[in-house]
């Protein structure tokens, strides 16, 4: 039943928790530093830990309450008793992966610039980054142990078809992406109302050094890079990893079950495929964490080059070991596309070049290295509007070559599997493309959270008044971040693209399981149709499902579903970023009051109250994230209630094209924002205190909720909704054609 290679699974998690236990133990045996540089490590330590047991206790209320509700459903029948455990099970994992990535990181920021004080800037390099691969190696450890564990259980004792039960494990994903939403729109209001306020009273108005330790809101700033973009990271990518595999494994079950002479040893090849693959990444990610290294005196190029090295070669071993697992797995299964397992593995091979591809996209936009961020550093010697025009311009033309990557995946992977002539094969190939893309995810992960634990490095030196050579040293260990931290968002935001898809599939696979269900007992009318029979519904195809619902453009509900999704984007985005508005304001007037207040603390002569700056927007961002993010869950259940199936798939459609764009445009203007200030700050267009300067700290600002709050959210938005969609299914089936009937739809 198991074949052998499924232990692939079991033992690349194993691997990857045990590297990122070893990496932590190496990083903790590193000096702090002085004593001053601990008792700011310790500060922000503190309030890291603050903030997150606090946002743990709102979220975890708000778990029990879904968790109630979910188990309603589930004694009613219109989902499966496993989906409310598995919910509980998901949201505590992905939070546990987030808070483990936060106890690294703030334990490695100090330890990051004693190094680059004492050792040097490879010294620096390395414990920043493989502090990032316990991030990166943690997240998907934990999740492919979850999944490994849990389809193993479901597989043996549920008592359900292969099919059925893959299905069901789709609905898994959703405590986890439920936790990520909060943690990833908390975490990015926290830290982006702390930068804000930091910015544009300290640096701007009262013109000191960024971090420097006279500005009361500095201690909250280096805490909301650990809340939002490390352990909201965490979150965030611990769910679209998770999906992207269960997905996987579902569509591969059902395109197989509907081979000619398929049986079960088939059907359980093409679930263990995308386990085994994603085991094999992370010893991949492993080998490539331990090739990243650099010189003494590297420049920004050069450093981003010792990181994609890492990654080059975890691909490699990738595409080489894939190709391993497929021939093993299905080189006697009878597929009907043209190249068999040569296909499928093509299609992870797809998936990885696309991630790399969007990648070094990503990177071109982002970097100071090329001319768009250059350009608008330039345009920052005419004022700051001509820095936010340029920007905005930059983060809209950046976003045609993701989608042109993302659309060669897509068709690539169809063209793949034939999927024109078997839709659900191809599916199957646009899973796996996910699956490749996030496969080694445990190296650019680490590459992503390196970023925040430089930048805590950089106000740590700043703070301890090291001397100069060390904030230079951390400034572009910082600049590389900015860069790697942006084409990690864009990685993400590109395989939730084809993940979403994948559970767009997943989607049609439970409304045929709820209508098996549902007419069971007789005949049943889906939505204004003709009665379909339960042997209708068992041998319903993608097309039928199609058909019975209507899924048409001609179909108003179609179009409903597209305008509501695409507005939910927007509203979800203006409300995130009116988020960070306001808590920046109170963080701004409380830095004012401080100044005013203390005169002395300007001239160092007074201690500022950071502890009060920490308390501002741990409150502001618990309280200004529950609408957002139950907004998300919310509406796929009100609309597939009121407009049924049809809408739903329009909405899902509407909310993942939109989304995909937003989330590009506003992590790439942000990014570019963000170095462009810091290409002043080298000595360019008037170096700092100039006109440019100031106008780049403003972009920076404007940047700052893009790239960190609203963008990364809208990553798990668009999976959210499918998966909630997913789990709702039951609801959708049973309860729309009778409140249709209600409406006078039909």
């Amino acid at each position: 039943m198991f074949h052998t290679i499924w232990l692939l699974g079991p033992i690349g998690a194993i691997v990857g928790l045990l590297a990122a236990y070893l990496f932590f133990q190496q990083m903790m045996k590193e000096s702090e530093g002085t004593e001053t540089m601990i008792e700011i490590a310790g500060h922000v330590r503190e309030g890291a830990h603050a903030y997150l047991r606090q946002q743990n206790r709102v979220v975890g209320l708000i778990l029990v309450v879904t968790f109630v509700a979910l188990l309603v459903l589930s004694l009613a029948r219109l989902q499966a008793i496993q989906v409310p455990f598995a919910f509980i099970l998901g949201g505590a994992f992905s939070a546990l992966a987030g808070y483990l990535g936060m106890v690294t990181a703030t334990n490695a920021s100090a330890r990051t610039s004693n190094a680059a004080r004492e050792r040097g800037l490879n010294q620096a390099l390395k414990i920043a980054f493989r502090s990032g691969a316990v991030m990166g190696l943690t997240v998907v450890g934990l999740a492919l142990a979850f999944i490994v564990v849990a389809f193993f259980l479901m597989v043996k004792f549920s008592g359900l078809e292969l099919k059925e039960a893959t299905i069901i494990m789709v609905s898994f994903g959703m405590g986890a992406s439920f936790q990520a939403l909060f943690a990833r729109v908390g975490g990015g209001i926290f830290t982006k109302a702390a930068d804000v306020g930091a910015d544009l009273v300290g640096k701007v108005e009262a013109g000191i050094p960024e971090d420097d330790p006279r500005n009361p809101a500095t201690i909250a700033d280096n805490v909301g890079d650990n809340v939002g973009d490390v352990a909201g990271m965490g979150a965030d990518l611990y769910e679209s990893y998770s999906s992207s595999i269960l997905a996987a494994i579902a569509l591969g079950v059902s395109a197989f079950s509907l081979f000619p002479d398929t049986n079960f040893d088939d059907q359980m090849a093409a679930a263990i495929a995308p386990i085994a693959i994603s085991g094999l990444g992370i010893i991949a990610s492993v080998i490539g964490i331990f090739m990243v290294k650099t010189r003494e005196g590297a420049n920004q190029k050069e450093l981003i080059h010792a990181l994609d090295r890492g990654v080059w070669i975890a691909s490699i071993v990738m595409v080489a070991g894939s190709a391993a697992i497929f021939w093993d797995l299905l080189k006697d299964v009878d597929m009907p596309n043209r190249l068999g397992w040569l296909g499928l593995w093509g299609c992870v091979v797809l998936g990885l070049a696309v991630g790399l591809g969007i990648g070094k996209a990503t990177e071109y936009y982002t970097s100071y290295d090329y001319q768009p961020t250059q350009l608008i550093s330039a345009a920052g010697v005419t004022g700051p509007a001509t820095v936010i025009i340029e920007g905005f311009a930059v983060g809209l033309l950046s976003t045609y070559m993701p989608i042109l990557f993302v659309i060669l995946g897509i068709l690539g992977s169809f063209i793949l599997c034939n999927g024109f002539l078997n839709v659900g094969l191809g599916l199957y190939g646009v899973a796996l493309a996910a699956v490749g893309m996030l496969s080694t995810l445990g190296i650019t992960l680490a590459t992503d959270a390196y970023g925040p634990i430089a930048d805590n490095a950089g106000g740590n030196a700043e703070m301890a008044d090291l001397p100069p050579e060390v904030r230079e040293k951390t400034d572009l260990l910082d600049a590389v971040g900015n860069t790697t931290a942006a084409i990690g968002k864009g990685f993400a935001i590109g395989s939730a693209a084809l993940t979403a898809m994948a559970l767009l599939a997943a989607y049609g696979e439970e409304l045929k399981i709820r209508l098996i269900s549902a007419t069971t007992t007789g005949s049943f009318n889906p939505w204004g149709a003709n009665q379909i029979n339960h042997e209708q519904a068992v041998a319903a195809t993608y097309q039928d499902l199609m058909l019975w619902y209507d899924v048409t453009l001609l179909n108003p509900m179609v179009l409903i579903g597209l305008f509501i999704g695409a507005t939910l984007v927007f509203v979800f985005s203006a409300l995130t970023m009116k988020a960070v508005g306001k808590s920046a304001m109170s963080m701004i007037e409380e830095v004012r009051r401080q100044f005013r207040e203390k005169p002395g603390i300007l001239q160092g002569e007074e201690k500022p109250d950071y502890a009060a700056c920490v308390a501002i927007s741990t409150a502001d961002a618990q309280r200004q994230m529950v609408l957002p993010s139950v907004l998300v869950v919310a509406v796929p259940m009100i609309v597939g209630m009121i407009f049924g199936p049809a809408a739903v798939m329009g909405l899902l459609t509407g909310g993942l094209v939109c989304g995909f764009l937003m989330a590009i445009m506003m992590a790439n203007a942000g990014g570019a924002w963000d170095n462009a200030k810091k290409y002043v700050e080298l000595g360019n267009n008037g170096g700092k205190g100039s006109e440019a300067h100031r106008a780049g700290i403003i972009g920076d600002t404007v940047g700052d909720p893009f790239k960190d709050t609203s963008g990364p959210a809208l990553n798990v938005l668009i999976k959210l909704m499918a998966i909630a969609s997913v789990v709702f299914a039951g609801l959708t089936v049973n309860i729309s054609p009778k409140i249709a009937a209600m409406l006078g739809f039909f």
